[in-house]
């Protein structure tokens, strides 16, 4: 596996499983309905915003993340990040290795901590975010409409850098 910066052609191999995985409704609180553009500009574009992809041994894209600053002006130390793993590739360490690259990345950059403002709570990944460090600052109830387990919370969660 190879983790690298994004470019602008990546996209076109991204947007296949960012579809699919927001569509189903289970881990962003972004609208399923996302079209492509709209969903291009979430990813990749904003004031500060790092984009990394993992390619696999074959040079396939299996998953994909990005760093912002959370906050701007005296807040900018803080930063937020995305991630998505291709399901079709899960379960080989992507997501974990990605993770540990955009950690050590957004410490480079000199941001001193890193925020989630919204864990769908019934996410697999909390306990990969958990193990990394984060933990859970609170959790607004009832805030998601999940498609299969109803009105679930929505953690903020943190971990200093």
């Amino acid at each position: 596996m190879r983790i690298r910066e994004f470019r602008t052609d990546d996209w076109e191999r991204i947007w296949p499983f960012w579809r699919r995985i927001v569509a189903a409704g289970e881990t962003y609180a972004w609208d399923p309905a996302t079209d492509e553009p709209e969903a291009r500009a979430l990813w990749t574009t904003g004031a500060g915003k790092r984009v990394h992809v993992v390619e696999d041994a074959a040079g396939g894209i299996v998953a994909t993340a990005y760093v912002k600053p959370n906050y701007a002006g005296p807040a900018d130390g803080v930063a937020n990040a995305g991630f998505m793993v291709d399901p079709d590739h899960g379960g080989h360490g992507y997501g974990r290795a990605l993770a540990e690259h955009v950690l050590a990345t957004a410490k480079a950059d000199g941001y001193r901590a890193m925020v989630f403002n919204a864990v769908v709570e019934t996410n697999p990944a909390v306990g990969l975010w958990t193990s990394l460090g984060f933990t859970i600052l609170g959790t607004v109830p009832d805030a998601y409409d999940h498609p299969r387990h109803g009105r679930v919370g929505l953690h903020i969660m943190h971990r200093a850098l």
